[in-house]
This record gives C-alpha cells, sequence and structure tokens, in this order.
C-alpha cells in the first residue's frame, strides 16, 4: 500500500542524492527558442560542440516548464547516448534525457553535464542535475513529445558551434 507522497518508484530510481555545497554551478544560459510550423526550434550554442549539445539539452527542459529557476539540484541522473553519426548521437542524448522526464519520477534536470563526449565512437555519458517535476512547483510548460531529425543541423566551425534541432510539442 503507497503512502501519502509514495509516487510509486524506488528511493534508487529518483537518483543519488545531491548534499548541499555540491550542486554544479548554473551555466550561463546559450540557447533561444525559434519559431517553427507547429513545433519549437531550438538553436544552442557553445565554446565548443561539447558545450552546445549541454545547452540545447537544458533548452529542451526550459521550454517544459515556465519557471525553470524553480527547479532545484537535489539529486543527478546518469544517462548514456550512443549513435552512428552524429546527428543520431544528438537525437538519442535528448531522447534519453526526455525519457528521464516521461518515466517515473519525471525528472527534470536544471543543469546537464557531459561527463564522456567521444565523437569518434559517437558516444555520450552525461549527467543531469535536478529533482522530480511537480505541477505545484514547477509550472508547466509545453509538453515535448518527442525530438524529430527534421531540419537538424549541428555546425561545428569553428569559434562557433551551433546546434538547430526540432522538438515535436
Amino acid at each position: 500500500m503507497e503512502e501519502e507522497g509514495d509516487y510509486g518508484y524506488d528511493e534508487e530510481d529518483a537518483g543519488v542524492i545531491i548534499m548541499p555545497g555540491e550542486e554544479p554551478e548554473i551555466p550561463e544560459i546559450k540557447y533561444e527558442y525559434l519559431d517553427h510550423t507547429a513545433d519549437v526550434q531550438l538553436h544552442s550554442w557553445g565554446k565548443d560542440l561539447k558545450e552546445s549539445f549541454e545547452q540545447v539539452g537544458t533548452a529542451m527542459f526550459g521550454y517544459m516548464t515556465t519557471d525553470y529557476d524553480s527547479v532545484q539540484m537535489k539529486r543527478v541522473h546518469e544517462i548514456q547516448a550512443d549513435g552512428d553519426d552524429l546527428e543520431s548521437l544528438l537525437f538519442h542524448f535528448l531522447d534519453e534525457f526526455l525519457f528521464l522526464f516521461s518515466a517515473e519520477p519525471c525528472i527534470i534536470p536544471r543543469v546537464i553535464e557531459i561527463t564522456e563526449f567521444d565523437l569518434d565512437n559517437f558516444h555520450i555519458t552525461a549527467k543531469g542535475y535536478g529533482e522530480p517535476f511537480e505541477i505545484g512547483k514547477h509550472p508547466q510548460g509545453t509538453e515535448v513529445k518527442a525530438i524529430t531529425y527534421s531540419a537538424m543541423q549541428i555546425l561545428d566551425q569553428k569559434p562557433e558551434h551551433d546546434i538547430f534541432v526540432v522538438i515535436d510539442i
């Protein structure tokens, strides 16, 4: 029998607890939302491609709540993504984080940190620092249904490293 406040998941599913003072710094915002027919296009940039990937993941979650600053970094979750090329790696990276949000306990990360960025083997290991999404605490933005390959661009031309990806809303 579930007690009040029990969401039906094991404590292990809720990620590793972050102790006060162990939270990563919240990075500068390096993304924007561009209009797209019936969807939204995320545009991110960074000092390198790794930062651009982190920023586009953060942009996706920023679109899912109208007050992203309300998300606290209480737990850390790790994801892994693999691809056959750079575009499929980006797709699977975002899709893994979208799954983290879609499955119990519905984690919304405030900071995404890539810890392994292997472009030779198209592999990413990343951490999401956040907490379970709660309607009363995190005002709901727009639901993201899926990641798409539509108009996906990864521009890795120094000094600019831009990503454009359309999400289905």
